[in-house]
């Protein structure tokens, strides 16, 4: 009998169930709080307790391993709750945005098959949307609802019971993250344990070093993507997390959690905390304790940078990363965060490769580019996910040679620092020459009178695409685009120029506080139309 290759005989790649997270800080800070919520709150005991019940509840509806389990629902405890306890049991935890209509969730139902869904009891559409486009076996209410059995009421009938840990591999599914980039329908990227266990050290050791129980974490975002990776991390450290009393994002509420819990991290996207730090409370409220206000999602625009320094002091981090990758890709530590334009500032970088993480600019031939050459950011390493669920177009879109691709263009210096310069699909031509936003957006924000903007291509018969500007100003600032267009004309290369600009009271946003520029481009078409007369749907 032949050896195996390399002499090793192939074993189980069995790795730690997530849901041993709460459990391992029940075990050592039973009595600390784990979770605060408006007035109410839970030690890691009663967290741990209320997990280990609603798993032995979804077990003994019939649900198994493997199996996909929708969640629709605002941020609340059901919902973290909801969250260990399907990977305690094996199942897939599916969440969805809360904002999306009855009938985006429906569609996710269907792309991820769902066999069950827990959902808030205020979306009975959403339920009954997912009820008839799919008909899952089991389904669940947070809350009274006529849709299905309280949460609440299915931990209380099994609170106490054996509660045993799946068995789980490396590459066995626990989070079905839903992304469809820019374009596109949903896709289900497949995060699996073994992954999610190397994103939370990751993250331990790249964005929160020294973070212990006794830490504290502020929730600004909807649990059900990028906040959610980052509760998980609280846990495994035994940190607090503390939610906002709904999901609406009230600054001056933030800025009280802050001073009334000595909150040391929290987790956000450069336009939340554009509107933290330029709000009046954040001078009211004492933040001395924060150590690290990480953001993601996309990179802080350098006037943004410089107001938010001077507001918090250098406690700035920012990771770069996708869904696909769980936000593993870079990281730009506070140290790294200077206030002041000069020689030491890394002005427009994201940062250098996450710990165990690879990075490679790459040509359309996927040749790798030498430093300072524009490519597409190429990513591999234990962070990147499983692959899109069923979609085998996707993966091979998405990967070439074991790179992924996260249609992300930039370039490397030689120390091995990443700057971002847009996405692929937002570079637009005019007139041969390529232009990206970014740098424009870049410059219109060091205007004094300019708070938001974006800046795209749209179709033109001579240049084959222009510039547009969509702008909004600073509270009580006049501005109009001749003048605008004349100030910028001496900040960039002229036929970077915008050929239009547009004034709006305020730029449509995701429901995580991202700028929304397919929604902007939608509206500026919708308006363009209007005063044509045409109709549009």
């Amino acid at each position: 009998m032949n050896a195996p290759r390399g002499g090793v005989v192939p074993i189980s790649k069995r790795v730690m169930n997530l849901a041993h997270l709460p459990r391992a800080a029940a075990r050592r800070h039973a009595g600390e709080l784990a979770l605060v919520w408006g007035e109410r709150h839970w030690t890691w005991a009663e967290l741990e307790a209320r997990i280990a019940a609603l798993a032995v509840g979804l077990a003994a509806l019939g649900l198994a391993k493997g199996e996909r389990v929708l969640v629709q629902s605002r941020n609340c405890n059901q919902m973290l709750e909801a969250m260990f306890a399907c990977f305690r049991i094996g199942a897939v935890y599916v969440p969805t945005n809360f904002r999306q209509t009855p009938d985006e969730v429906a569609g996710l139902a269907r792309t991820a098959g769902t066999a069950a869904m827990i959902c808030q009891a205020e979306f009975t559409a959403h339920a009954a949307a997912v009820r008839d486009a799919v008909a899952p076996r089991v389904m669940l209410a947070i809350g009274q609802a006529e849709f299905g059995e309280d949460v609440d009421a299915v931990i209380v009938r099994h609170r106490g019971a054996p509660s045993p840990l799946a068995d789980v591999e490396y590459d066995d599914p626990c989070w079905f993250f839903f992304t469809s980039g820019t374009t596109g329908r949903p896709k289900a990227a497949v995060l699996t344990h073994g992954q999610m266990g190397f994103v939370v050290t990751s993250h331990l050791c790249d964005l929160m070093p020294g973070t212990t129980h006794r830490d504290a974490s502020l929730v600004l975002a909807p649990l059900s993507h990028g906040a959610g990776v980052h509760a998980l991390t609280q846990v495994a450290r035994g940190a607090k997390t503390v939610m906002l009393a709904s999901d609406r994002m009230d600054v001056e509420e933030a800025w009280s959690l802050v001073e009334r819990w000595r909150i040391t991290n929290m987790f956000t996207v450069p336009t939340i905390v554009k509107l933290l730090v330029e709000h009046p409370s954040a001078n009211r409220y004492d933040h001395s304790s924060l150590r690290y206000v990480i953001y993601a999602g996309a990179p802080m625009y350098r006037e943004d940078q410089k107001r938010a320094l001077a507001t918090l002091g250098k406690v700035l981090v920012q990771y770069f990363g996708l869904g696909e990758v769980t936000g593993n890709i870079t990281v730009l530590p506070p140290e790294w965060h200077e206030a002041e334009d000069g020689p030491h500032a890394r002005l427009g970088t994201c940062g250098f490769e996450r710990t165990a993480m690879q990075v490679s600019i790459q040509g359309d031939d996927g040749r790798e580019l030498p430093p300072g050459e524009t490519g597409e950011i190429c990513v591999c390493g234990p962070a990147v996910f499983a692959g899109y669920y069923e979609n085998p177009e996707a993966n091979a879109k998405a990967f070439r040679d074991g790179w992924f691709r996260t249609g992300d263009l930039g370039h490397m210096d030689t120390e091995g620092f990443v700057y971002i310069t847009g996405r692929a699909s937002d570079m637009y031509i005019s007139g041969g020459s390529n232009i990206h936003p970014r740098e424009v957006e870049e410059k219109l924000l060091t205007h004094p009178a300019i708070l938001e903007c974006a800046v795209f291509g749209v179709p033109d018969a001579t240049w084959g695409e222009v510039g547009v500007a969509v702008c909004v100003l600073r509270e009580g600032e006049a501005l109009d685009a001749g003048a605008l267009l004349s100030w910028l004309g001496d900040r960039i290369t002229r036929y970077k120029l915008p050929r239009r600009v547009e004034f709006w009271e305020s730029l449509p946003k995701s429901a995580y506080g991202k700028l929304a520029k397919k929604d902007i481009r939608a509206e500026l078409h919708r308006r363009d139309a209007a005063g044509r007369g045409e109709a549009h749907d």
